[in-house]
C-alpha cells in the first residue's frame, strides 16, 4: 500500500514539506484511541531471538532508525512502534539553529537516493531534553554535533554541552564529526583532533556512575589509511564502537537531474560502499568493536550483507522514506529466517 499508493502521492511535493506534513500526520493518527495497537500488530514483529546484546545494551531487534530523521525526538514514540528496535534522535546542538538555506533537500527517484544540505536544523538540545523526558521504554541514541558558528578548535565545547544535557535521557551517543553539511567539520575526522575530542568525551563519561557508550559516526568517503586510523583511535580511546557510515559527497554513476547539488548523498548509491567500509573495519580490527551499519539499505538482503560483513545492528533513514514501515519488519523476519539455517 505504502509504494503503490502513499509514496507516489507523497513524492510529488517538496520533499521537506512532505516531511513535516508526515510527522503532523502520524502525531495526530496515534492519537486516536486503539490506532497504536493497531499499527504495532501490524508492523511489530516480536521474538526474543531478535534480540541482541551490543555495548551493554538490550536492543529488542537490530534494526534501527538511524539520525537525521526524528532530529528533535518529536516522535520516538511513534515511530517506534512501526517496529524498529532503537530510534536515533539529532543530530542535535547545544543551541537551537535554522540550518542552511532552502531548498535543502532533494529526492533523486531515478536512483533510489536522497542529497539533503540539511545543516544540523535542529531546536536546541534542551527542547529535545523535555520532550526526552516523557520517553518510558524506546532505547534511544543521541546524535551530537556542533554548532555552526562554533569554531573547530572550541568544538569539544559544544560536544560536551549536549553529552551532559542528554546523558539522562539517552541510552548511547554517537558523535558526528561526518557530516558534509556544516563548515569545517569533516576536518575533525582527522587522527589528532578526533582523537582529542574523544578522549574528553570519554574522560567525562567514566566520571560518571554509569557510563554511556559512546560511538563515532563515519564517513563513507574515508581512506584505508583513515579506517586504519580509525581503528587505532577507537582502541586508543576506548569508545564503545563506530557507525558506518554517513552520507557521501560522491556522485558517481548517478542519472537523476539534482545529482549535482551540494550536500550528503544517502539512499541506493552508497549500498556497496558503506558494506566496504563495514567489513574493511570488522577484518582489519579482528571484530574488536561493535559496527552498527547504515547506508543504503534498501532490502532484507542489503541488510543481511551488512551484517555478514561485520555489523551488530543495523540503521534505516533513506530506505525508510522509498520503502516504507514493511522493510523493518521484512528485514527482521529475515535475520529469523536466517538464524535458522
Amino acid at each position: 500500500m505504502y509504494k503503490s499508493l502513499i509514496r507516489p502521492i507523497l513524492f510529488k511535493y517538496d520533499p521537506e514539506k512532505v516531511h513535516h506534513f508526515t510527522f503532523s500526520a502520524l502525531k495526530k493518527m496515534f492519537k486516536i484511541p486503539g490506532i497504536s495497537g493497531i499499527i504495532k500488530q501490524r508492523w511489530k514483529l516480536k521474538d526474543p531471538r531478535l534480540e541482541r546484546e551490543v555495548f551493554g545494551l538490550t536492543f529488542k531487534n537490530p534494526v534501527g532508525l538511524a539520525a537525521g530523521f526524528d532530529k528533535d525526538a518529536k516522535l520516538y514514540k511513534e515511530l517506534s512502534s512501526l517496529g524498529f528496535g532503537f530510534i536515533e534522535v539529532g543530530t542535535v546542538t547545544p543551541k537551537a539553529q535554522p540550518g542552511n538555506e532552502k531548498k535543502r533537500l532533494f529526492r533523486l527517484k531515478e536512483d533510489s537516493a536522497i542529497i539533503n544540505r540539511m545543516g544540523f536544523n535542529n531546536q536546541g538540545v534542551e527542547q529535545m531534553v523535555e520532550r526526552l523526558k516523557k520517553n518510558t521504554n524506546v532505547l534511544i541514541g543521541g546524535n551530537i554535533g556542533k554548532n555552526k558558528v562554533t569554531p573547530n578548535e572550541s568544538a569539544a565545547d559544544d560536544y560536551i554541552y549536549s553529552f551532559d544535557a542528554l546523558f539522562d535521557y539517552v541510552d548511547y551517543f554517537v558523535v558526528n564529526v561526518s557530516s558534509p553539511n556544516t563548515p569545517n567539520l569533516r576536518e575533525l575526522q582527522d587522527k589528532e583532533p578526533l582523537k582529542r575530542l574523544l578522549n574528553i568525551l570519554q574522560n567525562k563519561n567514566e566520571l560518571k556512575a554509569k557510563p554511556k557508550p559512546i560511538l563515532l559516526k563515519i564517513a563513507p568517503d574515508l581512506t584505508e589509511e583513515q579506517l586504519l586510523d580509525i581503528i587505532e583511535i577507537v582502541k586508543e580511546t576506548h569508545i564503545a564502537g563506530v557507525i558506518a557510515t554517513n552520507t557521501t559527497i560522491s556522485r558517481e554513476g548517478l542519472k537523476s537531474a539534482d545529482k549535482n547539488e551540494m550536500g550528503g548523498l544517502s539512499g541506493k548509491p552508497l549500498t556497496k560502499r558503506s558494506t566496504e567500509v563495514i567489513r574493511f573495519l570488522s577484518e582489519k580490527s579482528g571484530k574488536a568493536f561493535p559496527i552498527i551499519g547504515v547506508g543504503g539499505i534498501h532490502s532484507a538482503e542489503d541488510a543481511l550483507e551488512k551484517l555478514e560483513a561485520g555489523a551488530s545492528l543495523v540503521q534505516l533513514y533513506t530506505g525508510f522514506i522509498y520503502e516504507g514501515p514493511a522493510l523493518i519488519k521484512q528485514i527482521n523476519q529475515a535475520i529469523l529466517n536466517s538464524s535458522k539455517n
